[in-house]
């Protein structure tokens, strides 16, 4: 068997992993075949592909980022993408599809199957914000980056008397926000499931400057106040019809600054989060999964997404990992509303 294989969406720690345990397996174990198709759906649309032997994936396991590209192609977006699709796995022999990704990604991948594309999926996305599977791989790394990066930021705050908003990735999701802000010790956490008041978050800030100790507001990019007032950068959207989005930690700033008086500033993480070598955790996870899916592909059972499910690995239908998004529930916040202020 012949197996095209794409990573898409955004890039994220341990995607490299996936791709070198499907081909370790796959050529070690199955006798298969592999092709690489390069940038995400842009690949098959397009024809542009690589080679994918085992040489060609030495090395990678701790490499961030993707050896395949990526991009946010939507190929029902495109002129005939199915019918595109279909020639391109044909002119290349391809008898099968492992597509990793995301909610976008993993709905083309859905969509395809219904339409008789031989296809399996990998969940990947650093928001963790999947429902079919307990983690994602790249959400751990993403933590620890923010994390770490939160925790410098907290002597910088308290030798200039500041209050410092930092901004992390989380558009309808705020896993990294909530997980990174706990384990900094973050003084307020702001996600997108719940609308904020801009009159608590002051509060907390000013009793937090009457302990003589500085304020860290950890804020996820789709937060938005209870108003309604959604922050954006711009009405920009992808090819996925979602707004890129972005501010909300600057206008945050601005309004602590101009109610408390105190000298505020705003750190965007932004795309330092997907960056770098992945954890010791994602990349045993993304090696797992990466297994599963070539024992799936081989075993020719189509339309499902390899998951964690307490610590085994499992196949859930592709559906069921697309039907919604797993948002963080109001206990797990009520644990965090603990440390504010």
């Amino acid at each position: 068997m012949r197996v095209g294989v794409l990573t898409g969406g955004g890039d994220c720690p341990g995607l490299n992993a996936v791709i070198r345990a499907i081909v370790r397996k796959g050529v070690g174990v199955y006798g298969h075949e592999f092709v690489g198709f390069r940038d995400g759906w842009r690949g098959p649309l397009d024809g542009n592909t690589m080679p994918l032997t085992v040489a060609d994936v030495r090395g990678i396991l701790p490499r961030g980022g993707t050896i395949l590209g990526s991009s946010r192609t939507n190929p029902f977006k495109e002129p005939d993408g199915l019918q595109r699709i279909r020639e391109s796995l044909g002119s290349y022999a391809v008898d099968a599809l492992i597509a990793i990704g995301g909610e976008d990604t993993l709905g083309v991948a859905k969509r395809l199957h219904d339409e008789a594309v031989p296809v399996v999926g990998v969940p990947k996305t650093i928001d963790n914000d999947l429902g079919a599977t307990d983690f994602t791989f790249g959400f751990d790394t993403a933590v620890g980056i923010a994390m770490e990066a939160i925790d410098r930021l907290h002597t910088t705050a308290e030798s200039h008397h500041r209050a410092l908003v930092v901004e992390v990735m989380g558009r309808h999701a705020g896993w990294i926000a909530l997980h990174a802000g706990l384990a900094s010790g973050a003084n307020v956490i702001l996600i997108p499931e719940r609308p904020f008041k801009i009159d608590e978050v002051v509060a907390y800030v000013e009793r937090r400057f009457e302990t003589k100790y500085a304020c860290i507001v950890v804020v996820a990019e789709g937060a938005s106040p209870a108003a309604g007032d959604t922050s954006l950068r711009t009405a920009e959207l992808d090819a996925f019809g979602h707004v890129r989005l972005g501010g909300v930690g600057q206008r945050l700033a601005e309004e602590i600054e101009a109610r408390t008086g105190k000298e505020a500033r705003v750190v965007v993480l932004g795309h330092i989060q997907r960056g770098g070598t992945p954890s010791a955790f994602d990349r045993v996870l993304a090696t797992r999964f990466g297994l599963h899916a070539i024992d799936a592909a081989h075993e020719q059972d189509w339309g499902v997404m390899v998951a964690l499910r307490g610590t085994d690995i499992v196949r859930v239908p592709l559906a069921e990992a697309t039907r919604e998004l797993k948002t963080v529930p109001d206990d797990r916040l009520a644990e965090a509303e603990v440390f504010f202020g």
